[in-house]
């Protein structure tokens, strides 16, 4: 028989500490988000509710992650084969590849956006610190060979240089297209443009934000 508890079966409790941990962690941070609150805006009675079914934070964050990979990976190799098409200088094509599916996912409302300010926490933190089980998650949602094909096609700077704009930038984008979804689920506030000359305006400014004279 399938595990049950006192919201019926295992997975569908699972779902729903999902959706509440990708809330709770976007507003509050990975590390210090409250796994109490997550259990509670889940439903749970039981406070052992997340390490029993992820075995720690890491794990709820893994599971997090997890949500979206097939979608990344799917339009990253979709987007990869049009930049790949276009000439070998063409860096706007290879901007694309990596910012398209981020806008995308924003449009699936309030989790696409928090999942979105997830990665943006992730992508700021050291490489090496990150628990071996999230950046095994990071992996699997593709990305180097985007990557890599934006850095070939980068005008000619010093590698230090190259891997500070590239960072940055990446920062940006997630931060750019969250701030976007957030202001268009207020009911106020300035206008914004539509999806798609925001998706092109965007690769324009990151762009000229890695095209600029190097000081």
């Amino acid at each position: 028989m399938p595990e049950r508890d006192e919201l019926g079966p295992a997975s569908e409790t699972r779902r729903r500490l999902v959706e509440s941990a990708t809330l709770e962690f976007a507003a509050h941070g990975v590390h210090t988000a409250s796994l109490l609150e997550i259990t509670r805006q889940a439903g749970q009675r039981n406070r052992g509710a997340v390490h029993y079914h992820f075995g720690s934070r890491m794990g709820m964050l893994v599971a997090v992650l997890e949500q979206h990979v097939e979608f990344f990976t799917t339009r990253e190799r979709e987007l990869l084969a049009i930049a790949r098409a276009r000439p070998d200088d063409h860096l706007a094509s290879a901007v694309e590849a990596i910012l398209r599916p981020a806008v995308e996912l924003a449009e699936l409302g309030t989790h696409g956006r928090a999942y979105l300010t997830i990665l943006a926490q992730l992508v700021e933190e050291d490489p090496d610190a990150l628990d071996p089980d999230v950046s095994a998650a990071l992996e699997r949602m593709g990305g180097f060979d985007s990557y890599t094909l934006l850095e070939q096609r980068l005008p000619p700077m010093p590698a230090d240089v190259s891997v500070e704009r590239v960072s940055l930038v990446y920062a940006f984008i997630l931060r750019a297209i969250a701030d976007r979804a957030r202001a268009r689920e207020r009911p106020t506030g300035r206008a914004q443009l539509d999806l798609e000359p925001f998706t092109t305006n965007l690769v324009a400014m990151v762009v000229g934000m890695l095209s600029a004279p190097v000081p």
